[in-house]
């Protein structure tokens, strides 16, 4: 085949539009077909922007609440752990906590921020007035942090279009307050400003949120109508639970064609009937009038029902023992591996939501407790789900034996095996008693050089052998 003739092949199967997709239209299945299926679709419609909606859906459901704030309650119910530092500075750095209410601050950022999408928290420092300038940490003085001044996306603060690099992140250099009619009270520098944010977005719909997040509610809003719906419907289904009904002849005819005032005797009938059926259980009638009792049954409502809450639960990252406060079903199911998974993603946000705003205020915390910054100052989360004294002795069991194992067989020295155990400490409550100058005194030690000054026959009656051989 000659060189033009290919030639001509390819541009005839570039202008032939190709379409890679499943398709039967004489079941009407899959791409192109009449089905209700491909006519589905998924407009942008960015619900976040909608501020009344927001506030209407928090103030008005219970769901709603529950999504946004118990997140942030298990996120704070265990405080960061500040390492390296004595009782002292503890003490002096739990009393600016406490003056700043930083922790109830905080709840609040996050709250907003999973509301709203975003939220910010301006650091307080008395004696810096220029919030347009970046913060100088050399000169927060004892007991100058004020606290933070937390405001939603909605209240007047406005991201500027500069960026700069914030914890590897591109973030707004600068932050506009604005009042009611909009005009700019003060500019305030990004090392000043705590950001809370929603669910992560890609880099174009965060830059169409003005560098905010996504409402935590905007990714399960249909599931909570549905649940509303479900909910009213069954609500609305037990007054028809249970209907009594009367065959009167010529009812249509009495109805359409008769005169108001037979319709009226009609209707009186009609209440005097319902008064006597309400009143004494009973209903009196004519003759030959034949009476039939409807009831509803409810068989299958529960699993519907069950179905909304587990799609709730599914979008909201949340077990149903948490977000609806129920028990788990089934005889032996406890909920345990439920709560577990949930604790994880609990830590998962600790880590990307709660730690960088407290590594931002941890050094002004520092500087209002104690005039200085620790060359090694860091924290920790606690862990959310606490061990049974059982589970923890188990635990420390089952290391112990791992340590002691290692040592016998020569894999580790006396001070390195103190070393390991005394690590348990943190987790078990265990072995914290080692001290570094036992440690210090068998640095170098092995298990054939202790068992070696141990006399073998010591303890079992024999005496001073050496003695009774004459020697």
């Amino acid at each position: 085949m000659s060189r033009r003739k290919k030639a001509q092949q390819l541009n005839t199967a570039e202008a032939v539009a190709v379409q890679d997709a499943f398709s039967n239209p004489l079941y009407r299945l899959g791409w192109g077909s009449q089905s209700p299926l491909e006519a589905t679709e998924y407009p942008l419609t960015r619900m976040t922007d909608n501020y009344a909606l927001l506030n209407s859906l928090y103030r008005d459901n219970w769901v709603v609440q529950n999504v946004v704030g118990l997140m942030v309650d298990d996120m704070l119910r265990e405080w960061c752990d500040v390492k390296g530092i004595t009782p002292e500075m503890r003490d002096a750095l739990e009393r600016v906590e406490r003056k700043t209410r930083l922790r109830e601050r905080l709840a609040e950022g996050l709250r907003w921020g999973r509301l709203y999408g975003g939220a910010a928290g301006l650091i307080m420092i008395d004696g810096q007035e220029d919030l347009s300038q970046p913060l100088d940490l050399g000169m927060v003085y004892p007991g100058a942090f004020q606290g933070l001044y937390i405001l939603d996306r909605w209240q007047g603060v406005v991201p500027n279009m500069r960026l700069v690099f914030e914890g590897g992140e591109p973030v707004p250099d600068t932050y506009s307050i604005t009042d009611a009619l909009g005009h700019t009270v003060v500019d305030v520098h990004h090392s000043r400003v705590v950001r809370f944010t929603g669910r992560d977005l890609p880099y174009l719909e965060r830059v169409a949120e003005m560098y905010w997040g996504e409402s935590e509610i905007e990714a399960l809003y249909k599931d909570v109508v549905a649940h509303d719906n479900v909910s009213a419907n069954m609500a609305a289904l037990t007054f028809q639970a249970n209907i009594n009904t009367m065959e009167y002849k010529g009812v249509e005819q009495l109805l359409s064609v008769a005169s108001p005032a037979v319709q009226r005797r009609f209707w009186s009938v009609m209440q005097a009937q319902s008064v006597l059926r309400s009143n004494f259980g009973m209903q009196v009638v004519e003759q030959g009038t034949k009476l039939t009792n409807q009831q509803y049954s409810f068989e299958g409502l529960q699993d519907v029902y069950e179905s909304m809450c587990l799609n709730l639960c599914g979008a909201s990252h949340y077990p149903m023992t948490r977000l609806f406060g129920r028990s788990p079903g089934g005889l032996n199911a406890t909920g345990e591996s439920d709560l577990r998974n949930y604790y994880d993603y609990v830590d998962s946000q600790r880590e990307s939501k709660l730690r960088p705003a407290i590594q931002k205020l941890l050094p002004v915390l520092a500087m209002s407790a104690w005039g200085g910054i620790p060359d090694d100052l860091d924290f920790v989360f606690p862990p959310l789900w606490t061990p049974t004294a059982k589970e923890l002795a188990d635990i420390a069991k089952v290391k112990a034996e791992a340590v002691v194992t290692g040592y016998q067989a020569g894999l580790l020295q006396v001070d390195t095996a103190q070393k390991e155990l005394k690590k348990l400490s943190d987790e078990t409550g265990m072995f914290g008693s080692i001290t570094d100058e036992e440690i210090a005194r068998n640095a170098g030690k092995t298990y054939q050089d202790v068992t070696a000054l141990r006399d073998p026959l010591a303890g079992l009656g024999f005496g001073d052998v050496s003695n009774e051989s004459g020697v």
